[in-house]
């Protein structure tokens, strides 16, 4: 029963002085004006940037929220919500630009929850990857939008299947007993993907993002990786296979975070599908090739999970407050899902940070690294873990630590530089020596006569 108490008590807390919003879908230029405005209610705590520009100019502008917006503060963890990836999902797009709003206007009144969450907290929102899609599905309307209408880019492309695939290589080295984490990318990548993957791409390259969600419609589903399967015979819905990350029973705790605090998606029965507890394993429901939720697991330190938020993919506008009602408190609770697990920091022995250090978790094969300030974020479930830091040049490092249900536990690394041998003890072609060679070379003495140490 507690499991599900803190949406509840959370929900309460948001329900207390919340602010008036005005519920209207935003073409391009007014959901710019519609970040900017936000900017200005809340110079403070917020940034507009944008990743680049889509294939017909449009910027993809991102809003972010911290105590100190630009600035990566070691040990904050980087959260981002990614909405309308496809143009004719609309939902998204203004569900995000009324949490901004939302979230600017409850720091301002001195909510405590939304406070302490901007303070621990680098949240980046892009309402829009796909602005040009959703201009050509806003020009049908709610009404007579057709299923596809705006649902590419300019150019025609389905973003969300136009990222490296990754999971092709992934498979094919776990079968060489390879890595599945941080796989590196094609060489001729930038000429297969469009302006605005190159963009996000770039984007989750230069932040070192803990946790994400991206937003589509058409279902009502929190969808978890990986999305696709490893036999690709299993391409339809009536032939599926669930195909988990090694990281499963995270991604169901935090897609069940975001259903159970959604008004309706847990129950199950939506859209005419069902799905227990409101969550599926992408795969499981179906294939999907070069998709950017497994790219995030498999490129970056990036958990993320896509959102399914409405049967109508571009619901009218009277639709919207009851949908903004829904979702309130599963997109807040969702971000606060970033402070799990353990985070700390790696450094040498002069305290400097290691960037790009390896953090291993024995039984989860699945690393991630250490940011440019050597900071590292690993979401774990509660129990307890052996966990390994290692970077080249250094000795590792293993600890044993407890995770409990609330707060991240604090887990520091000081790592030893390894013992580097003079170049007198190697070959010319600097390959290692003999062991009988090297032994005389380096063993003392006292030990060559015979002492047993």
């Amino acid at each position: 029963m507690a499991r599900w108490l803190r949406p509840l008590v959370g929900a309460l807390l948001l329900l207390e002085g919340a602010a008036a919003l005005s519920f209207l879908h935003h073409r391009y230029e007014e959901l710019v004006q519609a970040l900017f405005r936000v900017q200005s209610q809340c110079p403070y705590v917020t940034r507009i940037y944008s990743i680049g520009r889509s294939v017909e100019g449009r910027h993809l502008y991102v809003l972010e929220f911290s105590d100190y917006p630009g600035i990566h503060e070691p040990l904050e963890p980087e959260f981002k919500y990614v909405g309308n990836m496809h143009g004719n999902e609309v939902l998204g797009r203004e569900l995000l630009l009324q949490l901004s709003e939302f979230l600017c206007e409850e720091y301002r009144r001195g909510n405590e929850r939304i406070t302490r969450l901007i303070h621990d907290t680098r949240i980046h929102i892009m309402p829009s990857m796909n602005p040009d899609g959703y201009e050509v599905a806003a020009k049908q309307g709610p009404d007579s939008n057709g299923y596809l209408t705006g649902r590419n880019n300019a150019n025609g492309v389905d973003l969300n299947r136009n990222f490296p695939d990754l999971n092709t290589l992934m498979y094919y080295s776990r079968e060489i007993s390879g890595p599945n984490h941080h796989i590196p990318l094609p060489d001729n990548w930038k000429s297969q993907v469009e302006p605005e993957t190159l963009a996000v791409i770039q984007w989750i390259s230069s932040y070192n993002f803990v946790l994400s969600a991206n937003l589509h419609g058409g279902a009502v589903v929190a969808n978890y990786p990986y999305d696709k399967s490893q036999d690709q015979r299993f391409r339809s819905h009536r032939r599926t296979v669930n195909t988990p990350t090694p990281d499963d029973k995270l991604f169901q705790k935090l897609a069940k975070t975001y259903s159970y605090a959604h008004s309706w998606m847990h129950r199950g029965w939506n859209c005419g599908d069902y799905f227990a507890d409101g969550i599926t394993n992408g795969a499981s429901w179906y294939s999907l090739s070069k998709g950017m939720q497994d790219f995030n697991y498999l490129y970056t330190n990036c958990f993320e999970i896509t959102l399914e938020l409405s049967c109508n993919k571009f619901p009218p506008e009277e639709d919207l407050e009851r949908q903004w009602m829904a979702n309130r408190e599963a997109l807040v609770a969702f971000i606060e899902e970033v402070h799990q697990g353990i985070k700390g920091m790696v450094s040498d022995e002069n305290n400097n940070g290691i960037a790009g250090a390896v953090i291993s978790v024995q039984g989860i094969s699945h690393d991630i690294t250490s940011g440019d300030t050597g900071d590292y974020f690993r979401l774990l479930l509660p129990g307890t873990y052996t966990v390994t830091a290692s970077a080249e040049g250094y000795q590792p490092l293993t600890v044993t630590t407890t995770v409990g249900p609330a707060a991240p536990s604090l887990v520091h690394f000081q790592l030893k530089q390894e013992v580097v041998r003079k170049p007198a003890d190697r070959k010319a072609s600097g390959t290692r020596m003999n062991n009988k060679a090297l032994q005389k070379k380096v063993v003392p003495r006292a030990t060559r006569r015979g002492d047993p140490k």
